[in-house]
């Protein structure tokens, strides 16, 4: 993998982290709040779906190594 992707891949990285982040502290203020249950569920499938992408760059940077 070229330097320059694998830099950008990082990039994304941070981004994505930063909006899970984002998600996790909306979602509990949300529950602090007393929001409705659907619309909390729904962010947190939102939170999932960046978590699954966040999986799939991170398995490109990192290796997988038989041993």
């Amino acid at each position: 993998m070229a330097d320059q992707e694998q830099a950008d891949i990082r990039l994304m990285v941070a981004r994505l982290r930063q909006e899970h982040e984002d998600y996790d502290a909306a979602i509990n203020a949300m529950i602090e709040v007393g929001c409705e249950a659907l619309r909390i569920q729904r962010m947190k499938k939102k939170k999932l779906g960046i978590k699954d992408k966040l999986s799939k760059l991170e398995d490109q940077i990192i290796p997988d190594i038989i041993a």
